[in-house]
């Protein structure tokens, strides 16, 4: 649109969630954004949006986002929109934004929403920071996150305690290093968020009922979107379901001299707790475990009931992945492991 400019910081508000759905059914990422959204939303003082496409009927879906936080479900139904494609979404995406500006949106870092996010922040000329695992504005909260996560001595620093930037931490230089990346000259600030990494928010029924759905103009039609969708092919692959399991038992790169009998012995102790077993990344790089197995930065980020840790050193990567689990137990030769800082 002829009147939008990103770098017009002033006249944008409110903090936008792209709520994927696929098939008319909402993804768990949706309920973590919107959750962590609310927390954005309140910290800056305005409302919390989500942004939700898709085919005729896609609007019976908006009151449960309501649920978890939103203030406001803006909903954009059309038939050429039930099946995801790039075009199609992008544009509906960057006219809502164009109009309504806000100022910050996030999205889920799944297969569509790598795949959607560069194409709308590059249309919006704005920033985006890929593959985000914490988000915070609020200056006081972000020091703490500093504090408790990084070695930087956060009390001898000069702080803006005004800025408002949000601010998207992610791992860098292959998950040595943490990044905090800020978007101040333009609007909106995009981040994609990585599964699992957000608490969900107990659902709210009352909220539920208190959602106001927006159902914006919008135009798009078949000349628009320049891919044909033929056939969705679901595979099947087994994949470990770390972020889901109530028990993980995870193993380090001093598991055993006998590297095959250590995971072993972790199967069975899984396997007798109803869990999975988990790796730190030296294990995935040893090619000991395969990469869905990974905890951490780099791999899932994980809240179990009952946390297991054998033979792991507890690197400040690996911690930020499961620190939050409910039991920690940790088993080490070393007692002076990082790991046993945040054990139980």
């Amino acid at each position: 649109m002829s009147n939008f400019n990103s770098a017009d910081i002033a006249a944008f508000k409110d903090v936008w969630v792209f709520c994927e759905q696929r098939e008319g059914k909402l993804m768990p990422t949706d309920f973590e954004l919107i959750s962590k959204g609310r927390d954005l939303a309140n910290e800056l003082g305005v409302n919390l949006c989500g942004l939700l496409l898709g085919g005729e009927g896609i609007e019976s879906a908006a009151k449960e986002l309501g649920g978890y936080g939103a203030d406001k479900v803006i909903v954009c139904e059309s038939p050429l929109l039930a099946t995801y494609t790039t075009d199609g979404y992008a544009k509906v995406i960057c006219d809502v934004i164009e109009d309504l500006k806000p100022e910050a949106f996030l999205i889920g870092a799944t297969n569509i929403g790598r795949d959607l996010g560069p194409r709308c922040a590059a249309r919006l000329h704005t920033g985006l920071c890929a593959d985000c695992t914490h988000l915070d504005v609020d200056v006081p909260n972000y020091i703490q996150f500093l504090r408790e996560s990084s070695t930087l001595d956060v009390d001898s620093m000069k702080w803006d305690m005004e800025d408002r930037n949000l601010k998207m931490t992610r791992p860098a230089f292959g998950g040595h290093l943490m990044a905090t990346i800020i978007c101040p000259r333009f609007r909106p600030c995009m981040a994609t968020v990585r599964p699992g990494v957000m608490k969900k928010n107990a659902f709210d029924e009352a909220k539920a009922n208190a959602v106001e759905i927006v159902k914006p103009n919008f135009t798009l039609t078949a000349e628009d979107i320049h891919t044909d969708v033929t056939e969705v092919v679901k595979a099947a692959k087994k994949l470990v379901d770390l972020i889901g399991a109530d028990f993980i038992v995870s193993v380090g790169r001093g598991i055993s001299k006998d590297v095959e009998g250590g995971i072993k012995l972790a199967e069975e102790l899984a396997e007798v707790l109803g869990g999975v077993v988990g790796g730190s990344r030296a294990t995935i790089d040893s090619g000991w475990l395969s990469a869905d197995h990974q905890v951490g930065q780099t791999g899932k980020t994980v809240h179990p009931k009952v946390y297991v840790a054998l033979g792991i050193s507890g690197a400040i990567q690996h911690k930020a992945g499961m620190q939050d689990s409910e039991c920690i137990i940790a088993v080490n030769k070393n007692d002076t492991a990082p790991i046993f800082e945040i054990a139980d």
